[in-house]
């Protein structure tokens, strides 16, 4: 799910109450890009995908419908969060999954975080989209510079060995599909439910990674005995706390925060991601690449922070889930 437009509350939550919501999105959805890199360590991964996103789907579907009691969805309503989450999940964090076997997971959700200007320039060449302003242009321009930062070869050392260049085109190319889903989300036919919605795109993403993994023999590499205990307990961590818990603290905060506020966890996830990675993953942080996730952070800031137009609806996951990665 993407976010459109915040829900004015009907009561006032604490202060606490909200940035405790806010702590947990900022860490649990920073911190799935790591658990996605130990989870593909032993894992197929877009079977271990395609398994996350079904099963926490199904669980989340089954709440809203049989105890929440929303409404049934409509077919146009399963088509179009259908197509939501093939774009988010299949092409976005389907994309993350695989190249988090070659690249390290805070450069991965780096590259993620350029999403919103990927948003800008597909609005630039759909029809009826506004011309950009200079805000966003700038945006833009600081953008790619960060990301030829990260291309270009190291001046010291090995430094050019840290990135792998088909992992990282492989992560914005997900960048990419995800920008596409969140703008084809704004003016589609979705449950009025946003947890109801997100739960049929967890669906409809995960049987699609199901069906890339078979395509791309995944089954081949299910081997019960290797999955680590860190792989096991990785995948749980998402199901659990990437896909659920996750989505519910974010889902609650649309309803009773400032849109502003909640948006900020699309700079802060690489930040931890990159924090997170270093101390737990063991991941190298260069001076390229902390130059690079100063600019293209900093180029996100400048796009988002105020609306440009209708403003680029930030991505929920990332994980990867999310997530993707979120």
């Amino acid at each position: 799910m993407v976010m459109n437009e915040t829900v004015v509350p009907q009561g006032k939550p604490s202060v606490f109450a909200i940035w405790s919501a806010m702590l947990a999105i900022y860490i649990v959805w920073g911190s799935t890009y790591l658990a996605i890199r130990f989870a593909v360590e032993t894992m197929p991964p877009f079977y271990m995908a395609a398994f996350r996103f079904v099963l926490a789907g199904t669980v989340l579907y089954g709440y809203r419908r049989i105890i929440a009691k929303d409404h049934p969805p409509t077919m146009q309503e399963w088509r179009s969060t259908a197509i939501v989450g093939l774009l988010l999940l299949l092409g976005g964090n389907g994309c993350v999954v695989w190249a988090e076997q070659r690249i390290p997971s805070g450069l991965a959700a780096l590259l993620i975080s350029s999403t919103p200007l990927w948003m800008i320039l597909l609005e630039i060449i759909l029809p009826g989209g506004k011309p950009p302003t200079r805000r966003a242009i700038s945006g833009v321009i600081l953008g790619f510079i960060g990301v030829l930062i990260l291309f270009w070869p190291g001046s010291q050392g090995n430094d050019n060995q840290i990135v792998d260049i088909l992992g990282a085109f492989v992560v914005i190319l997900g960048s990419i599909s995800w920008a596409m889903g969140s703008l084809y989300s704004r003016n589609s036919v979705l449950p009025k439910s946003p947890l109801l919605a997100t739960s049929m795109e967890m669906i409809a993403g995960g049987v699609g990674l199901f069906v890339v993994g078979t395509i791309f023999g995944d089954y081949r590499q299910i081997q019960w005995e290797v999955f680590s205990t860190k792989s096991l307990i990785s995948l749980g961590y998402l199901i659990v706390f990437g896909s659920l818990v996750g989505f519910a603290a974010y889902t609650w905060l649309l309803r009773v925060a400032p849109l502003s506020l909640v948006s900020t966890y699309a700079y802060v996830n690489p930040v931890v991601a990159i924090v997170i990675g270093s101390l737990i993953g063991s991941e190298r942080l260069s001076p390229r690449i902390l130059l690079a996730a100063a600019v293209i952070l900093g180029a996100v800031i400048l796009t988002t922070l105020k609306p440009i137009g209708r403003g680029p609806a930030l991505p929920a996951q990332p994980a990867a889930s999310r997530p993707p990665a979120k």
